[in-house]
């Protein structure tokens, strides 16, 4: 079967598909329905067609990897259209404190609660358990080199689907959205001026001289 016979078949599948499909799972898929071998790279090679294709102007969505697979999208200046169908019901409407705290997981992940508490100078105990529930975020472990070995939270792949990306290094650069930097905590050890030379952090946290 040659491309052009092939690539109908590629995009049905993932016109049809409610969810990210991968290139696996396509050359899986087809090569079941039409009874022969299809060899990854032709599936590539359609996808490249696929994308080409509906990138020009006068197609209202486009072909897009996220969550590790391809979906079409409706484009960015038709939003708005949309919106207008399915209203306010797809949307998952966030207070400023969880959008907060969700940029901080977003920028600065594997991140633990009592950091993000440090850089917001609140509770995060509400935000993070909503964020939660909406599956924007997940618990992504421990991390074992801190004391008491807290969890540490990551964004989802649902958060990934939603934004459009495939990983969190596609977001946007702070340095090209704001000014703003956000500082993580420094541990006491680091915190020591270079003229305390010599002195040493107690458990307690204080500095004394080392013997």
């Amino acid at each position: 079967m040659d491309i052009e016979q092939l690539m109908p078949h590629v995009e049905a599948l993932i016109f049809a598909s409610e969810r990210p499909l991968t290139q696996i799972e396509m050359t899986e898929v087809l090569g079941q329905a039409l009874e022969t071998v299809i060899e990854s790279d032709r599936i590539a090679t359609c996808l490249d067609a696929i994308r080409e294709k509906y990138d020009a102007e006068y197609y209202p969505f486009q072909l897009r990897e996220i969550g590790g697979g391809y979906q079409f999208l409706t484009k960015k200046q038709f939003h708005k259209t949309v919106l207008q169908l399915n209203g306010d019901k797809h949307i998952k409407k966030l207070s400023t404190a969880a959008m907060e705290t969700l940029s901080i997981i977003a920028y600065k992940q594997p991140i633990t609660k009592s950091e993000i508490e440090y850089i917001r100078g609140v509770s995060a105990d509400y935000s993070i358990q909503k964020l939660l529930e909406k599956e924007l975020i997940v618990i992504a472990g421990r991390n074992e080199n801190m004391v008491g070995k807290p969890l540490i939270y990551t964004t989802s792949k649902n958060f990934m689907d939603y934004m459009g990306i495939n990983s969190p290094s596609q977001l946007p650069q702070l340095k090209d959205i704001t000014d703003v930097q956000i500082v993580m905590p420094t541990s006491a050890e680091e915190a020591i001026p270079e003229d305390a030379a010599g002195l040493t952090v107690t458990e307690e946290g204080e500095l004394r001289q080392a013997s």
